[in-house]
């Protein structure tokens, strides 16, 4: 039973004085998802959505069930009404997982297009259907998500939703063979776990990933790494799990940066494209500093492989950056690389900036110079992902 709300917000479209491209939202799988799109033999066991002895609503898959977490899903909602519980999708604003609606609430926020991550029955790289006792089902799963997402939620509106799939990671060659299909018929980018050590895969360092990685950068498709990908940050038992948590996004991405970075992939793939997701910028700057330290002092830097190119180069070469805001360390855009440093929404997640987008663009932004605010709105992403803009930007 959907919980009373209070009277929702103001929805009035906003004032576009930005042209945005936002590089992290997300979408909630629908309950029709998987309907048909399975091997007949393997369609009963697809998941689906259940009512739990408790009132709530879950997915069910491989004898498991996954909620949706609240503050996953509030987008619309005031902050009173957030709640932690799992959700049922009578409490959800719509444009969560109908495309219709995500397409109108674009338009009130002012986006223009969005990169859309999945939720909790997938994980944000399909690490869910990856670990499936039933490998035939698993991959079958993962290409009925990737199928939905280029039938229903990205052909219905080619130039508002940047094609962005996901990956099978119990075989890489496997996986590999999935990123060409996608590439094939025109998606530009794929969500890989950020540490894959830590849910059961094989380090970055082991060669396990190879054939993914190769199909990536021979396909021209961005790899996006969103945090959280891979698990929380280590913190104690007792800790506040998601106050913690979420204060250690930058952390996160900080740590799973420099594991790729180190891993070799970006000197073997000079054109590989690698986009940190809702990590912020605050601690890249940092990281360029430390990698030039190591080379030129410290000498500890001294097994990098490419020696016409320095590891801070190589940042700025195949690394992109994803920021709601960071006031505090946009002064680093020039150490960093404007150019490397993309906006997002993050709707409709508890730090989304969503319906006001365009005003937090203008309150941290928009003194800026012009160039470096088209740049990092609209630019910057819009050559990333090889997405198309609208016939006319602003500013």
């Amino acid at each position: 039973m959907a919980r009373p709300m209070s009277a929702p917000l103001d929805f009035r479209p906003r004032e576009v004085r930005y042209t945005l491209i936002s590089v992290d939202d997300h979408l909630v799988e629908p309950p029709h998802m998987f309907e048909g799109r399975l091997p007949a033999r393997l369609q009963p066991d697809a998941p689906r959505v259940v009512s739990t002895a408790d009132g709530h609503e879950a997915w069910t898959f491989d004898g498991a069930l996954h909620s949706q977490v609240g503050l996953n899903a509030v987008a619309g909602r005031e902050k009173k009404d957030w709640s932690l519980e799992p959700a049922s999708f009578a409490e959800m604003r719509p444009g969560c997982y109908d495309i219709k609606a995500r397409i109108a609430d674009m338009d009130i926020g002012g986006i223009w297009a969005s990169v859309n991550f999945p939720s909790a029955i997938t994980g944000f790289c399909g690490s869910v259907f990856s670990r499936a006792s039933d490998p035939e089902l698993g991959l079958a799963v993962t290409r009925a998500w990737n199928d939905w997402f280029f039938d229903e939620w990205y052909s219905a509106y080619p130039e508002r939703i940047v094609p962005s799939g996901i990956c099978w990671l119990a075989d890489p060659a496997v996986g590999a063979a999935e990123i060409r299909r996608n590439a094939a018929r025109g998606f530009t980018a794929v969500t890989l776990p950020e540490r894959p050590q830590h849910i059961g895969y094989p380090s970055l360092f082991s060669g396990y990933w190879d054939p993914i990685v190769e199909a990536c950068a021979e396909t021209d498709t961005v790899i996006n790494l969103h945090v959280g990908s891979s698990g929380a940050a280590s913190m104690p038992d007792d800790a506040p799990m998601l106050t913690l948590g979420a204060t250690l996004f930058g952390q996160l991405s900080l740590s799973s940066c420099a594991e790729w970075l180190w891993s070799g992939y970006p000197t073997r793939f000079p054109t590989l494209k690698i986009a940190m997701s809702e990590g912020g910028i605050g601690w890249v700057a940092m990281l360029m500093d430390r990698l030039d330290n190591i080379v030129h002092r410290s000498g500890y830097g001294a097994d990098w492989a490419d020696p016409e190119l320095l590891p801070s180069e190589s940042l700025a070469r195949n690394f992109w950056f994803c920021t709601i805001d960071d006031p505090s360390t946009l002064s680093t855009r020039y150490r960093i690389g404007v150019e490397n440093i993309c906006l997002e929404s993050d709707y409709p997640h508890g730090d989304s900036t969503w319906p006001d987008t365009q005003a937090v663009i203008a309150q941290y932004y928009g003194n800026l110079p012009v160039e470096e605010i088209r740049m990092m709105t609209h630019l910057n992403a819009a050559a990333l992902y090889r997405h198309p803009l609208p016939p006319v930007c602003v500013p």
